[in-house]
């Protein structure tokens, strides 16, 4: 008897054993098979999956700012290589050879930065899908999601189209301007061709490198004011030499190039409408031969506007009649105090409400004081 009582316990326990087992394991298969856990887990996973894609587009685009920061310099030095020495055809045909390397580093970077943001936009996707994924389980088979669809992501590209085919016209432009010159070519000929093309191609890029964001904010500030301050006196100059009919307002459009190709047609340059070392030359000998108070007009403009923002309190540096930020930022404050849009730059808004002031405070100056009366003494 006490065998079989203890066999009969044995069995009894291995049984409550087995069951205990049995319910732990179904609990966690049920669990397994939970939609609302699993599908709380993909999203969690994908989650987890954007936040890495964007850290990886996040390098990738810092390599590609390094990479076009390293060409636009490089450009920049070819594209001064003519200046400062006495080349000869042969140097000019190879001028463009140094180029190969950073060319091909910011060629790279930049697929690179276009694969990074697209494995963005597919991880963003796939986080879409589990989060609608998530709110059909949630809701069950016959009920209705209690949040509504989250919005689908957008592809986004890293720069403007039109910023980027300006790029490729102009690297398509230096390309070409190398290939045409030849040992025959003359040397003049050979070194404004090439000056020209890779200045436009360096104009290109640096607008590609600020549309991509790589420029902090403050530098894009610091730019946008130092390109219209230079655009300002660009104007006025092919306005003194007959070539420039707008107004003088610091925005390089399409009045401005076409300024600087009829420029660079009458003097027999290739036409970018970009200017550079020979095209300069080119303007700088219309105003001289246009004699010379028309040679210094704009100078003797810019030292006008310095002199009388001094006279009325608003800038405090040289009057020497060159356009600096600092001009820029004091006829902006200049602007605000007299009520006009803060431009920064001098325009016929700006002249008329500077005008009316000054006509105001002769008007003040010149009223008839009231003769004091007997009882004031």
């Amino acid at each position: 008897m006490e065998t079989l009582r203890t066999r009969v316990s044995a069995r009894l326990g291995a049984i409550v054993v087995a069951g205990t087992v049995a319910a732990v394991v179904l609990a966690g298969c049920a669990a397994e098979a939970d939609p609302v856990e699993r599908a709380k887990a993909q999203v969690s996973a994908k989650e987890k999956a954007v936040a890495e894609a964007q850290t990886e587009l996040t390098t990738a685009s810092g390599a590609f700012c390094g990479a076009s920061k390293d060409y636009i310099e490089a450009l920049d030095s070819y594209g001064d290589v003519l200046n400062d020495t006495a080349p000869t055809v042969g140097d000019v045909r190879n001028a463009g050879a140094d180029l190969a390397a950073p060319r091909q580093d910011v060629v790279d970077s930049a697929e690179a930065a276009v694969t990074a943001n697209q494995a963005l936009y597919d991880a963003q996707q796939e986080l879409v899908d589990a989060q609608v994924a998530l709110a059909e389980a949630e809701a069950g088979p016959t009920g209705t999601p209690t949040e509504p669809a989250p919005a689908e992501p957008s592809s986004t590209p890293l720069a403007p189209t039109a910023s980027v085919e300006r790029v490729k016209q102009a690297e398509s432009d230096l390309a070409s301007a190398e290939a045409s010159i030849t040992d025959d070519t003359p040397l003049k000929d050979a070194a404004e061709q090439f000056n020209s093309a890779a200045v436009a191609l360096e104009m290109a890029w640096l607008a590609l490198f600020a549309d991509a964001g790589c420029l902090t904010d403050e530098q894009a500030v610091q730019a946008e004011a130092a390109v219209r301050a230079y655009t300002s006196a660009l104007q006025q100059d092919l306005l003194v030499a007959g070539y420039y009919t707008g107004t003088v307002d610091g925005v390089y459009g399409p009045l401005t190039v076409q300024a600087v190709e009829d420029l660079q047609k009458a003097a027999g340059l290739p036409v970018t409408g970009t200017v550079d070392k020979a095209t300069a030359e080119a303007l700088q000998a219309k105003l001289a031969e246009l004699g010379g108070a028309a040679a210094q007009e704009s100078v003797a403009t810019t030292a006008a506007i310095q002199q009388t923002l001094k006279l009325v309190g608003f800038w405090d540096g040289p009057v020497d009649g060159v356009w600096t930020p600092e001009l820029t930022a004091a006829v902006q404050a200049f602007q605000t105090e007299l009520g006009v849009e803060p431009t920064g730059t001098v325009d016929a808004a700006t002249i008329v409400a500077f005008e009316k002031a000054i006509s105001d405070l002769q008007e003040a100056a010149t009223a008839p004081t009231p003769s004091p009366s007997s009882s004031d003494g």
